[in-house]
């Protein structure tokens, strides 16, 4: 019982439609309960039903397969399951399959992991009522960007990629935006991902007089360059994107590397005591738990403005900031964030903390 109270006093006091805590609504989760993504699945249900019952909340659980053959099925539960929202869908071919059936239905929908720029697109061009609480591709490459235009523009760069698809284009688009704002990197390489040392590698960025290393790799790529430049007395500095914000596969992960990656809500003043609760309740607040309550949060309250204004919750949603355990959420005329909520953070005693100073990210 002290649990709930203090919870829900927590939820009431970020709400802002009104002083007491926001309307209950009912909400499909959709999400993966077997396979290989059951556990995330389990991490978004857990986020979605902590404590919507106090709040007057309902919470409707459809499976999420990933396949296509069970699209027919998925769009049938979600229909007749009655809700007003829907959150989750890991994987975009539940959205691409769904969201005709939920337009027509008014249903919005809010997908807390799928970052596709196209999708984003046919969402404008067919009116579909999505809303992506995950940060965009181009959102991450703009703060990349950023980053190394306030940090690095006196600096010799390189820019390296693992060859893979997401790698290559990302890396892409920040040489693009750094050369129209006359940024030229000394070096650019392609380098083999996977591998047990990058020593050839470390040894021609030193050649080429680089000094400062964005990656498009994984973490682990990644942690093995920082390791054998280290090794090889390379003074190198490394800045990677959101791969970086994993775990350790067989290279711990330098301190001192830097990734343009989503700060960790459960240290934030607005997460914190949300993140205590959860863990007294025996529920780890890690991955999709703390981003699927702050769903919950944002459909709670833009209910509330629904009602006020007498108009559908997809339009509601439009009104935002509202104030969750993310900070304050508010979407823009393409339905994405408002904000860019990538920050600079720094490796360091075992997880990323931010850059207070930018002079501390020479």
């Amino acid at each position: 019982m002290r649990r709930s109270i203090v919870l829900s006093l927590i939820v009431a006091g970020m709400a802002q439609a009104t002083p007491a805590a926001a309307a209950g609504v009912k909400v499909a989760v959709v999400a993966p309960v077997e396979g290989p993504f059951a556990l995330l699945g389990k991490q978004i249900i857990d986020g979605a039903s902590f404590q919507a019952g106090d709040r007057g909340s309902e919470i409707v659980v459809i499976p999420e397969t990933c396949d296509a053959a069970g699209a027919e099925d998925l769009t049938k539960a979600l229909l007749a399951a009655g809700v007003e929202a829907a959150i989750g869908f890991l994987c975009t071919e539940s959205l691409e399959a769904t969201l005709p059936a939920l337009a027509e239905a008014n249903i919005p929908a809010m997908t807390l992991s799928v970052r596709s720029d196209i999708l984003m697109e046919d969402v404008l061009k067919k009116n579909w009522p999505l809303f992506r609480l995950a940060p965009s591709g181009k959102a991450e490459s703009a703060s990349i960007v950023a980053a190394i235009t306030a940090l690095w523009k006196d600096k010799p760069i390189a820019l390296i990629d693992d060859g893979t698809i997401h790698s290559r284009e990302l890396v892409e688009s920040v040489r693009v935006a750094l050369g129209e704002i006359g940024l030229t990197p000394v070096f650019t390489d392609a380098y083999r991902p996977a591998q047990e040392q990058q020593v050839s590698l470390v040894r021609r960025l030193t050649k080429s007089g680089a000094t400062h290393v964005f990656t498009g790799g994984d973490r682990q790529d990644t942690a093995v360059i920082a390791r054998d430049a280290q090794e090889e007395g390379a003074n190198l500095t490394l800045l990677g994107g959101d791969t970086l914000n994993a775990a350790d596969v067989s290279v711990p992960l330098a301190d001192g590397v830097l990734a343009l990656t989503l700060p960790d809500a459960a240290q934030s003043a607005e997460g914190k005591p949300v993140a205590e609760a959860m863990r007294a309740a025996g529920i780890e607040p890690e991955g999709y738990v703390l981003p699927a309550f702050g769903a919950m949060s944002v459909l709670e309250q833009a209910k509330d403005q629904a009602e006020k204004d007498e108009k559908p919750l997809v339009e509601a949603l439009l009104k935002g900031p509202f104030q969750t355990v993310l900070g304050p959420i508010a979407f823009d005329a393409g339905h994405e964030r408002a904000d860019n909520p990538f920050r600079l953070m720094q490796w360091q005693s075992g997880r990323f903390v931010p850059v207070a100073d930018a002079a501390g990210a020479q």
